[in-house]
C-alpha cells in the first residue's frame, strides 16, 4: 500500500512538471524580428469583375478547392473563391444595388457573410445561409452606408473557423462621394493596397496545421504570417504616401502594428468608414475580424518594415506577446503622388446618450455570453427597428475576447468609464474587449426587418464563436412584441 501511494505521489509530481513544462512551452512567445528574408512582392487580390444587369451590380464567386504556395511549397491544400486561395475585392458605391451568385464547389456546406454590411438578415450570410454543395446562393440587397474597408468569410455554425483558415476571405470596399472628394491615396494595388494579415503554421509536408494545445483555449496560433496569402512580401514603393486597409483576417491573433523605426502614421478610418480627422499614433491593435485605413509617409530610398508587438491586454495563448515581422516596404528614389493627408476627413456625429431608450448586457466567460451557448433555434434579443440602444459588454477575465455586431455599426462611448483613444471613436463593427474590462457601445439600428431570421452578435476569436460564444437577435418593426419568447429561429436555407 505504502508502494502504491508512493508511485501515485511520484506519477501526479511527473504530471504536474510535465503540465508546466509544456504550459511554458506553449507560452514561450515567439520572435520573428529580423528572421523574415522579405523575397515575394506581396500579392493584391484582383478587383472582382462584375456587370450591370437592370440596374442591378452582379457579381459572380464559386468556392472552390486549389493548391498553393504559402512558403511551404506550391502544393498546400487552401481553399478560396474565384481562384485556389483567399477571394477577390469586391468594390461598389453607395447608393448602388448589389447582387452576388456564389456558387459552392466545395466538398460540404458553407456559407459567405458580408461582414460589416448593412443588409436585411435573410442576405447576412450567416448560419441560417447555408449553401449546399453544388448549390448557388444569390442575395441582393442596396448599399446603404458610407464608404469603408469590410469584408466577407464563411459563417457556418461550429465550423467558422475551419473554413476561414483554408482560405475563404476577402475585401468588400464601399465608395462614396464624400470619401472621393478627399485628396487621399487611391489607386487601388498602387498607393491603396488591401492588406489581409493571417498566420498560419504548417505540417512538414506542407499542409495547413489547424491544430491547438490543451492549453490553448483560444485556438490556431501559426508560426507564420502572410499578407494577401504571401509570406515574407515586400512592397514597391512608387508615391510619398501609401494608404493600407489593415485587416486582421486571423482566426485568433491580435496585432499590434507599428513600424521598424517607430514612425508616426495616420489612422484615417476604422471598421465603418472614415474618421472625422486623420489621428496620428507610432502603433495601432486590431484583434480578429477588425479594421483600419491608415496612411504612412515614405521618403525617397528608404527601406522600413512593419511588424506587430505585444499587444496590451493580450494573452500569450493568443499569440498577444509575439513580435512578428509583417511586411518591407522599400522605396523608389523618386517618389509622387499624394504628399499629406487632409486634416480633415467626414463628419461623424456621436451618437447622443440621451437618446437610447434600451439598455441590454452582455457578459462574455468561457465560451458562451451572458451563461448561454449559441442555441440556432433561440432568440436572445428583439430590437425594434430604428431604436437606438446601448450595450454594455464585459469581460470576465478567464480569457481575451472581442465582440461583433452584425449589420449594425455602433460608437464606443466608454472603456471601463473612461473615453476611449481617438483611434477609436469612428464607427465600428467589432471591439476588442480586454480582460476584466466593460465596455458600453451606442448603436441606432435600421429598418432591415424580419421576425424570422436573426442577424448574430459574437466573439470573433473564431474557435469562442465556434464552441457557442453567439447570440442572436431580430430586428422587428415598431409595435411588434420585444419578447424573446415569442419567437424562435428560422432553421432552414434562405436560397
Amino acid at each position: 500500500m505504502i508502494t502504491l501511494a508512493l508511485v501515485a505521489v511520484v506519477v501526479l509530481g511527473l504530471t504536474a512538471v510535465g503540465a508546466w513544462i509544456t504550459v511554458s512551452v506553449v507560452r514561450a512567445p515567439l520572435n520573428t524580428l529580423g528572421a523574415v528574408a522579405f523575397d515575394r512582392e506581396l500579392a493584391i487580390p484582383d478587383l472582382a469583375e462584375s456587370r450591370v444587369e437592370d440596374g442591378v451590380r452582379v457579381f459572380d464567386l464559386t468556392m472552390q478547392e486549389g493548391r498553393s504556395d504559402l512558403g511551404r511549397g506550391p502544393d498546400t491544400p487552401t481553399w478560396g473563391i474565384n481562384g485556389a486561395h483567399l477571394a477577390p475585392t469586391l468594390r461598389a458605391a453607395r447608393g448602388e444595388r448589389v447582387r452576388v451568385r456564389v456558387t459552392n464547389r466545395l466538398g460540404e456546406a458553407s456559407t459567405l457573410h458580408w461582414h460589416g454590411m448593412h443588409v436585411p438578415a435573410r442576405m447576412d450570410g450567416g448560419p441560417h445561409q447555408m449553401i449546399d454543395p453544388g448549390d448557388t446562393w444569390t442575395p441582393d440587397w442596396r448599399i446603404d452606408q458610407p464608404a469603408a474597408s469590410l469584408w466577407y468569410h464563411p459563417h457556418p455554425h461550429g465550423q467558422t473557423a475551419r473554413h476561414v483558415y483554408r482560405g475563404l476571405a476577402g475585401m468588400f470596399l464601399i465608395d462614396d462621394d464624400a470619401e472621393s472628394a478627399l485628396d487621399l491615396p487611391r489607386d487601388y494595388g498602387i498607393d491603396d493596397l488591401p492588406m489581409i494579415v493571417q498566420d498560419r503554421k504548417f505540417h512538414g509536408d506542407g499542409t495547413l496545421d489547424a491544430s491547438t494545445s490543451l492549453f490553448q483555449s483560444e485556438g490556431i496560433i501559426g508560426d507564420t504570417v502572410l499578407v494577401n496569402g504571401t509570406p515574407g512580401p515586400y512592397v514597391d514603393v512608387t508615391t510619398r504616401t501609401v494608404r493600407l486597409r489593415l485587416l486582421n483576417g486571423s482566426n485568433t491573433r491580435p496585432y499590434h502594428f507599428e513600424f521598424d523605426d517607430h514612425r508616426e502614421f495616420a489612422v484615417i478610418g476604422t471598421d465603418g468608414g472614415l474618421l472625422p480627422a486623420p489621428v496620428s499614433v507610432r502603433s495601432l491593435p486590431l484583434s480578429p475580424g477588425e479594421r483600419a485605413e491608415v496612411v504612412v509617409a515614405f521618403r525617397p530610398g528608404e527601406r522600413v518594415r512593419l511588424q506587430s508587438t505585444p499587444t496590451p491586454g493580450g494573452s500569450r495563448f493568443a499569440g498577444g506577446d509575439d513580435h512578428l515581422e509583417i511586411a518591407e516596404f522599400r522605396a523608389a528614389h523618386h517618389l509622387g503622388g499624394v504628399a499629406t493627408v487632409p486634416d480633415r476627413l467626414v463628419a461623424v456625429p456621436p451618437i447622443p446618450e440621451a437618446a437610447a431608450t434600451v439598455t441590454r448586457s452582455f457578459a462574455l466567460g468561457g465560451t458562451s455570453i451572458n451563461g448561454k451557448a449559441m442555441d440556432m433555434a433561440r432568440i436572445d434579443e428583439v430590437i425594434t427597428a430604428g431604436a437606438t440602444e446601448i450595450w454594455t459588454v464585459a469581460n470576465s477575465g478567464d480569457g481575451v475576447h472581442n465582440f461583433h455586431i452584425h449589420d449594425v455599426r455602433f460608437q464606443v462611448l466608454d472603456i471601463d468609464g473612461g473615453a476611449p483613444p481617438p483611434h477609436l471613436r469612428g464607427w465600428k463593427d467589432t471591439v476588442w474587449v480586454p480582460r476584466d474590462s466593460t465596455l458600453r457601445l451606442i448603436m441606432r439600428f435600421g429598418h432591415h426587418t424580419d421576425t424570422e431570421v436573426p442577424y448574430m452578435f459574437h466573439c470573433h476569436l473564431l474557435r469562442h464563436e465556434d464552441e457557442g460564444m453567439m447570440g442572436q437577435f431580430l430586428v422587428v418593426p415598431p409595435g411588434s412584441s420585444t419578447d424573446a419568447a415569442d419567437y424562435s429561429a428560422h432553421t432552414g436555407h434562405e436560397h
